[in-house]
């Protein structure tokens, strides 16, 4: 599908999206969020995508939300922004929730909602001279839709200072809280060592041990999540790939999804 506001490629069973306005500093409208949807729909479907790269063209990684756009959405009512802001909502719970592992290449600027979909990405990449922002208050607004996935990846102490102050905040700083899982000077050399780890795993249990990660999220350890992981553990030692799995190990050889992805 050709789109206006992004492109997907799929190549070595990486699919790669880039926001591409770069004219803008890869600012999001509902076009461009549409196409996100698609997009992610589109590689959710692919049998043979094992890893997603979210990355964008040009010296910023995404400036957040067009300022155009939010100034349309100042003239609707009520309803017409529940309906605008649910869109962004799919959009994030979309990217959070896909079974295949998600990487982000955070170059420049990462502000307002570009911080939310960082914060969805299970592993972010930075260089040294990136920057982020909770921008939203400066113009009278919050960072609501984001603020979940944002105050899981960095912490709820610190949400409050940057969502309240508004401060850019550097990096270094960003990896300190966990929002940022490495700097990196080479995001091609960096981004090859993670694609070669993941899809040198099953498939089927990093999308598990997804899925496992979401659902353990902050509920307590009681009976009733232990069985949830023992019967977690129980079907993925009896699927086909547990299987296969083991007996590799055993028979000291190469599983047949590491065979695929030579």
């Amino acid at each position: 599908m050709s789109y206006r506001f992004i492109t997907l490629t799929f190549a070595n069973q990486v699919a790669t999206l880039r926001l591409n306005r770069p004219e803008v500093h890869n600012a999001f409208d509902d076009v461009m969020i549409s196409e996100l949807l698609d997009a992610f729909q589109q590689i959710e479907q692919a049998p043979d995508c094992r890893v997603v790269v979210l990355a964008s063209n040009g010296r910023n990684f995404s400036a957040g939300a067009d300022l155009g756009w939010m100034r349309s959405m100042a003239d609707k009512n009520y309803d017409e922004n529940i309906a605008d802001a649910n869109q962004l909502a799919q959009l994030m719970q979309r990217l959070d929730q896909l079974s295949k592992p998600t990487i982000a290449l955070v170059q420049g600027a990462a502000f307002g909602g570009a911080v939310g979909l960082a914060a969805c990405c299970d592993i972010v990449l930075a260089e040294e001279r990136t920057s982020f922002c909770l921008s939203e208050v400066k113009i009278g607004l919050i960072p609501a839709v984001i603020s979940p996935y944002v105050m899981r990846a960095m912490g709820t102490r610190q949400a409050r200072r940057y969502m309240l102050t508004a401060e850019r905040f550097a990096a270094t700083e960003a990896l300190q809280m966990g929002l940022v899982h490495e700097i990196v000077d080479d995001f091609d050399a960096a981004l090859t060592r993670y694609t070669d780890a993941l899809i040198g795993n099953s498939p089927a249990a990093v999308s598990a041990a997804k899925k496992l990660i979401a659902d353990l999220d902050q509920q307590p350890i009681d009976a009733k999540h232990q069985r949830l992981t023992m019967e977690r553990i129980a079907a993925i030692r009896v699927s086909s790939e547990g299987q296969e799995g083991l007996s590799a190990f055993l028979e000291k050889r190469s599983p047949n999804w590491k065979k695929d992805s030579q």
